[in-house]
Order: structure tokens, then sequence, then C-alpha cells
């Protein structure tokens, strides 16, 4: 960690100098000096940007802001996102660094693969393409829908590894069982792009794929990604050595023998964030780091020569976790995402932003945790800022009563509550409104 720290400031330093040669830079980081740029702390002083403020400098500066470094003449593909935004992808292997996250999940030289992600402008298709070209992986390219055509080709060409989102991959499964095709050489998935819940993991396991996930977007590739724990589970279920004449159970085991785990029973624990990239976590609406372990805004920074981000902020919530994976990766840790840090809400006609109860913080830094709870009374939209506090009073009540009213231009009631009794979710304000 120590190794990997020092070289990724020292390559801090060279990326912000690189991404301050692209007009877009420039302007965003203006009053900057590169050359001071050389630490985590150092890093958190500079301005963030907004992932919704890129489609607005794009359309006043087309193609992409005069955010890259690279002329769009020279980039390798030229895609475009829903949104729209529009992203480059460069030359060179594993440009979106997804090789990392596929050989966690196990992909591995000389396999092949069938990727369900999107080809048509997104980049979805291209991300995980090009990471397991790096790998030396053969890939179907599969795209969207289409299940019948993708499972001839999954029966025909036997694919051990798939690539895609969870839900696909069980409509392929499903699809596969009904029809009478072969689906079966799938053995394992790396997927993205939807939310794998836990029932959904042991289903896929049950059917003999192990899926891992990553964490991806189209301006940074790969951002994070889980990898299972070989080491811990290898101690936790290795056989006990017995003579052979141990008892025999009705299943025709030895009856001290330990229970085989389920892929899910090894499921990973958070997600490692790449190498490519350095991760923050901030608190929505600033750029301000919250403690370790807080949920807060994911902030990256990647090392991308062609399409640098300085301090991009993702809009999507997660959180930092103690010590290293049980696989052995020694990099950071987040939970994975935990839903969206844009919590703008909209009271009497008046838009309240994460940024401007952060604002309340600042000028009352007495106080812990804040949410804002909207709701409705007496058919009236209705604020109530409730704040963690150790010392409360009724005079501190009403001077943040008057700041609330003052940054918001709308009269709210505020609680103060006890340190620690909010919740650790990230959430600054909760729109309780019924439909």
């Amino acid at each position: 960690p120590s190794l990997r720290e020092r070289e990724q400031c020292a390559r801090l330093l060279e990326i912000v100098a690189r991404a301050m040669s692209a007009p877009g830079w420039a302007k965003h980081l203006a009053g900057v000096d590169p050359k001071s740029v050389t630490s985590r702390a150092a890093l958190t002083r500079l301005p963030v940007l907004r992932k919704s403020d890129i489609a607005v400098l794009q359309k006043d500066n087309p193609p992409f802001g005069g955010l890259n470094v690279t002329a769009p003449g020279k980039a390798r593909r030229l895609l475009m996102s829903p949104g729209p935004i529009f992203e480059p992808e460069g030359e060179g292997a594993d440009w979106w660094g997804a090789a990392r996250a596929l050989f966690a999940a196990g992909f591995r030289a000389g396999d092949v693969v069938h990727n369900s992600f999107a080809y048509h402008l997104t980049p979805g298709g291209f991300i995980l393409e090009s990471g397991a070209h790096a790998l030396g992986c053969a890939v179907i390219p599969g795209g969207v829908g289409n299940t019948e055509q993708q499972l001839e080709a999954i029966s025909h060409y036997q694919p051990s590894g798939y690539v895609g989102t969870p839900d696909f991959l069980k409509i392929l499964l499903d699809t596969a069982e009904k029809t009478g095709k072969a689906a079966s050489s799938i053995k394992r998935g790396l997927v993205s792009g939807a939310a794998l819940p836990t029932s959904l993991r042991d289903e896929l396991s049950k059917r003999g794929v192990a899926v891992l996930q990553c964490y991806a977007t189209a301006e940074l590739g790969v951002i994070a990604y889980e990898s299972p724990a070989p080491a811990r589970f290898q101690a936790e279920w290795a056989p006990v050595s017995r003579p052979e004449s141990a008892p025999i159970n009705e299943s025709g085991a030895r009856s001290d023998a330990k229970p085989v785990p389920t892929f899910a029973e090894r499921a990973p624990v958070g997600m490692i964030v790449n190498e490519t990239m350095i991760l923050e976590i901030v608190k929505p609406g600033t750029g301000d780091p919250v403690a370790a372990g807080e949920v807060g805004e994911v902030v990256v920074t990647s090392f991308n020569p062609d399409y640098p981000m300085i301090r991009l902020g993702t809009g999507d919530l997660s959180a930092l976790m103690a010590g290293v994976s049980l696989c052995g990766r020694t990099n950071n840790r987040i939970k994975g995402w935990m839903g969206r840090a844009d919590q703008t809400a909209k009271v009497k006609g008046m838009f309240v932003h994460p940024k401007q109860i952060a604002e309340v913080a600042h000028r009352h830094p007495q106080l812990g945790r804040l949410r804002l709870v909207v709701g409705r009374v007496a058919e009236q939209d209705s604020m109530t800022l409730a704040a963690e506090c150790a010392t409360p009073d009724a005079a501190l009540e009403s001077a943040i009563a008057a700041t609330l009213q003052s940054i918001t231009k709308l009269k709210g009631a505020v609680r103060l509550v006890a340190p620690g009794s909010l919740p650790n979710d990230g959430k600054v304000i909760a729109d309780e409104r019924a439909p």
C-alpha cells in the first residue's frame, strides 16, 4: 500500500498538469499550480466537477467540453451515453481498466467470453471487451436483446464466461432451459449496470455460475470490483485429516467432514478500488472528505492520459471500508453502490440542494450529521432540519433556523438530536411526501 500511494501521488502531479493542457480543465482548475498537487490532502483542495456539469460543458464546447487531451480524430472510438453525454475511447490495451476486474472474477487467457453489454454507440460493450482482450480472451459480441440468437452463439461457441447485466444472464439461462439450448458452459460472470441482490447471486450460483460485479461509468471505466476470498475459505473449509475409519453418515460422507461452501457463501465483502484512479468519499453537495466509514458521494480522479478526470463527482453514494480484502488485494475498498447523492427537492416551488444543507453545517461547526426532511402538513410543503448536536439549546435551534431560511429562502423547523442518532446512509435531504 505504501508503494502504491507513492506511485499514485507521483502520477497525480503529472495527470493534473496534463489535464490543464486542455482548455476545459484549464478553466475549471484556474489558479491551481499542478506542482502543488502531490498528495491526497492537496487533491482535496481542488474543485469537484459534477457529472451533471459535463453535458452543459459539451453543449457549449463540443464534442467533449474541452476536457479531452487527445484530439477526437486521434481517438479509437467516439461514443455516446444517455443524457446525452459523449465520451472518447483512446488507443491502447485495457483503456477502460477492466482487466483487473475480470481477472478477479476468474477470467483467464484462452477463455471464450460472451459479452451482452451494448455495442451500439454506448461504451459498455467496449469497456469489458477491451479488458477481456487484454487478458487474452476471445469475445462473442452479443450485445443486448435477440435472446434466442445469442443462445445460438452460446450453444455453438461454448463460452466459459459471461459479462453483462445480471438480469440478462438469468434470462439467457431461463430461455436455454425452456428451449433446450446448451448454456451450461458458462461457469463465471462479471456483471454490472443493474442490481445484484443476494437472492439472484444465490440462484445463479446454484445454476453453476459464479458471479461477481464491478462498478463502472462511461467517463472513468471500471472504478471498483469484487473479488472472492479464497484464502479465508481455504482455512475455514479445508478438510480435517482423520483416520479412514472415521464414521460415515447417511449421505456417504465422513461425519467429521466440513460442508463444502457454495460460491454464494464465499460472496465478497465490498469492492476493491481500481489501481488506475484515486477515489474519495465526500459529503454530498461539497468536496469535503467524510470520516472513514461515513456514507458520501464517490469522487474519482483518473490517470487516463487521453481523457483525464480530476475529482469527478459521480453522483453515487458509497463508503470506504477499513482493512484489506480477504482475497489479499491491498487497495482501498468501498461498500459498493448505495444510492444517489443528488437529492435535490422542490419545496414550495423552490429547489433545495444538498450543498445548501452543507452550508448550514459549515456555518454551525458544532453540528454533526444533518438531514432535511421534506413533508406535507395541512396540504402544504414543510421542512424540518434534524441536526446532531452534543450541546443542544433553544438559542442554537433559533440560530440554525435563521441560517436555513437565509440559505434556502424557505422557513423550516429545526430539531436537535443526539450524536449518532441519524442513520449513516449519506442521505442529506429526505423527501417523505406521498407521491
